[in-house]
């Protein structure tokens, strides 16, 4: 597998899968992924909404943001908005793979995609038989939903895609009190906030500025963020920069002081001093350390 350096990560939506129709917000095939004819799919991208793929059969390469991952079947991949990565198409590897875009739940289960962020941290989970077997029995009514076309088709997908989640979730965090949806259903003032983070993050870095688009005081949305987050606001802020930094760091051809601008610091010098704090590298050292561990 060639790993590719870009100056522009390419986005992918929904809309650009030969496979979807008009408006479509939801996904759901099974492939080869040999046979899957989606331009760009061996170059790096990310996808504007979520992406999760159960690994039926075979093998597959991935690279995720800036880690490299070989995945042996059973296995279930998650991609959560924006992450960056590049598939090996020369796998012989059968998958079935669903693609929803950030909205197609929000007005249903907005507890459920916040749990499904917090829970799946790490984007591969592995499966025992049984476990394949519990998630095949959802994903199978939701491809004989997306192929048909019978009355209320729409709603029964969202809800079995929520079944879904929350049983990923189960088997990825079996007992954990605190990935349970309830725990996040009368607490939508912490899942808006993350949702606009993954959105401004680029340009809005103080909790002020978020407090004021919630219409809210800094200090209760800092308290409700810990509760529901179990982080700080300005925490939860700042590892989105430093995530994205690391992604630019690893894929784009840009100098240290090109991906500062791009991130909105005020100089590179800065943008080094905050890098180092919460990595302890500095920029032009992860840039080297990553780009050799894999080249």
């Amino acid at each position: 597998m060639q790993l590719t350096k870009y100056n522009h990560i390419p986005l992918v939506s929904v809309q650009d899968s030969p496979l979807a129709e008009e408006g479509s917000q939801f996904i759901i095939h099974l492939a080869n992924l040999k046979e899957i004819d989606w331009e760009g799919i061996a170059s790096p991208h990310r996808h504007d909404g979520y992406t999760i793929d159960i690994l039926l059969k075979g093998s597959v390469t991935q690279y995720i943001d800036f880690e490299k991952h070989t995945i042996h079947a059973p296995a279930l991949i998650m991609l959560e908005p924006d992450q960056i990565h590049q598939h090996d198409r020369s796998a012989d590897a059968e998958v079935l793979a669903m693609y929803f875009t950030r909205d197609f739940l929000i007005t249903e289960t907005l507890g459920v995609l916040s749990c499904w962020q917090c829970t799946f941290k790490d984007s591969i989970l592995h499966l025992e038989e049984h476990q394949l077997q519990e998630l095949l029995s959802f994903a199978r009514i939701l491809l004989h939903e997306y192929r048909g076309d019978r009355p209320r088709k729409e709603a029964i997908i969202r809800n079995i895609l929520s079944a879904f989640i929350i049983a990923c979730g189960r088997i990825a965090r079996p007992g954990r009190e605190e990935y349970r949806t309830e725990h996040y259903g009368g607490n939508a003032l912490g899942v808006q906030f993350k949702i606009l983070v993954d959105e401004h993050f680029r340009d809005k870095v103080q909790v002020s500025e978020y407090a004021e688009m919630l219409h809210v005081t800094p200090g209760h949305l800092n308290d409700t963020v810990k509760n529901t987050i179990g982080r700080s606001a300005k925490q939860v802020i700042d590892a989105k920069r430093i995530m994205e930094a690391k992604r630019l760091l690893f894929w784009q051809k840009h100098s240290v002081k090109q991906i500062a601008g791009e991130l909105n610091f005020d100089d590179d010098a800065y943008f080094s001093r905050f890098f180092k704090k919460h990595t302890g590298q500095t920029p032009a050292l992860f840039q080297k350390s990553i780009r050799e561990k894999y080249n």
